[in-house]
C-alpha cells in the first residue's frame, strides 16, 4: 500500500514507514515461524490461526498485506478473501496452500487474492512475493495518524501537537505509532515491544513502561487533554478520552 522509496536490503521501509502484516495459519509452527521471520526483517506482524480470529483483526486494524491460508477453521481462506472484496477492501492478500491444482489457484485469484504461495515454500520466496505484491499497490495520499491535536507524519518522521513539534526518538516514535495506529484499542506491553523490537529483544516488560514515561513528558505533560492513557493490569490505549 505505501511505497517503499529504499531499495531492498532488510526488507524494511516504503517511505519510512514499516509495513503491518498480518499472517492467518493455523499451523502454529509455521505461523511462529513467519512471524518471527518477518519481524526480523522490521515488518511489524499480527497473528492468528483462526479465520472468524482473523476477520476481528481485519475489522480492527489496518493492514498493508494479509498472509492468508486456505484451510481454516472458524471461517476458510476463500470465505474471508471472498468477503473482503465484497465491501471493497483492497488490502493486498498472499494465499497459502498446500493445493497444487489449477482449480484451486484459479479459484483465489478469481475471488481476488493478489498472489499465492504453495506449501512448503522457502522464506526468502514469500520475502520476494510481498515485495511484488506490495510494488502493485498504489500510494497513500496521505500517511498521517492523528489524535486529537497530535499528529505523526509517517513519511516526514515528524510528530506534532498543536502546532509544536516534539523531538522523539526512533523507538519513541515506534512506540507512539504502535499506539497512534490502533486507537481506543488497548494494546498490551508485549504487543508494543513486538511492534518496536525484533523478536529476540530481550528486554522486561518495563521497559515499555519507561518508553511510555518518555512519551507522556513528550506529549502529554504540558497539555490539559491527556491522550495516552493506562488500563492497569492491561497495558495502554492512546483515546481522547478518558
Amino acid at each position: 500500500m505505501k511505497k517503499r522509496t529504499l531499495a531492498h536490503e532488510n526488507d524494511w521501509y516504503y517511505n519510512n514507514y514499516i509495513m503491518r502484516l498480518l499472517i492467518v495459519e493455523d499451523e502454529n509452527d509455521l505461523r511462529n515461524i513467519v512471524k518471527k521471520r518477518l519481524v526480523k526483517e522490521h515488518y511489524s506482524v499480527d497473528a492468528c490461526g483462526d479465520g472468524l480470529e482473523a476477520m476481528d483483526y481485519i475489522d480492527m486494524t489496518s493492514y498493508d498485506g494479509i498472509i492468508l491460508d486456505i484451510m481454516l477453521p472458524g471461517k476458510d481462506g476463500y470465505e474471508i478473501l471472498r468477503e473482503l472484496r465484497q465491501r471493497e477492501d483492497d488490502t493486498p492478500v498472499l494465499l497459502l496452500t498446500a493445493k497444487d491444482s489449477i482449480e484451486d489457484r484459479v479459484k483465489g485469484l478469481d475471488l481476488g487474492a493478489d498472489d499465492y504461495l504453495i506449501k512448503p515454500f522457502a522464506f526468502e520466496e514469500l520475502l520476494a512475493r510481498i515485495r511484488v505484491m506490495m510494488r502493485r499497490k498504489p500510494q497513500f495520499t496521505s500517511n498521517q495518524l492523528k489524535i486529537a491535536d497530535l499528529i505523526l507524519d509517517r513519511d516526514t518522521r515528524k510528530v506534532t501537537r498543536a502546532g509544536n513539534e516534539i523531538d522523539l526518538s526512533a523507538k519513541e516514535f515506534m512506540v507512539l505509532e504502535c499506539l497512534m495506529r490502533n486507537k481506543n484499542i488497548v494494546m498490551t506491553r508485549q504487543q508494543i515491544e513486538q511492534n518496536a523490537w525484533d523478536f529476540d529483544f530481550e528486554g522486561g516488560s518495563n521497559v515499555i513502561d519507561v518508553y511510555i514515561r518518555y512519551l507522556r513528558k513528550k506529549i502529554d505533560a504540558q497539555y490539559e487533554q491527556k491522550l495516552i492513557h493506562t488500563v492497569r493490569g492491561v497495558g495502554y490505549v492512546m483515546k481522547e478520552n478518558e
